[in-house]
């Protein structure tokens, strides 16, 4: 069962679809463990739709992704970068693209951290 994170269904799906993209840009974001823990199955499913390349998976790609820029100074978009980049990186392995590293409590609300990257 997915975790709801205390949204209604519109909101988390922002949440996750502004998150997988901030992931995609930086390959590495701070965020809460439960928010982690659900950005990875987003993240791991574009990476396959990254790796099959075809048109329908770029389109099903893009209706997820927001456009924003991979950088300030390349004109390069997120899903460009997922496209050419981190799908090129990926093709030998079988799933598993992400990592969840603990971090410990946030210290303004205690609130258990994590850190997400690409592996």
């Amino acid at each position: 069962m997915a975790r709801k994170l205390g949204r209604t269904t519109d909101v988390r799906m922002a949440l996750l679809r502004n998150l997988a993209t901030d992931l995609i840009i930086h390959e590495r974001i701070e965020t809460t463990e439960a928010k982690a823990k659900e950005l990875r199955s987003v993240v791991e499913k574009m990476i396959t739709l990254g790796k099959r390349g075809d048109l329908h998976a770029r389109r099903q790609a893009e209706s997820f992704l927001y456009k924003a820029q991979a950088d300030e100074d390349s004109e390069e978009t997120a899903l460009q970068k997922l496209f050419s980049d981190i799908a090129t990186r990926y093709e030998d392995r079988q799933g598993g693209y992400t990592r969840i590293l603990k971090v410990g409590p946030r210290k303004g609300d205690g609130a258990k951290t994590a850190i997400i990257e690409l592996v």
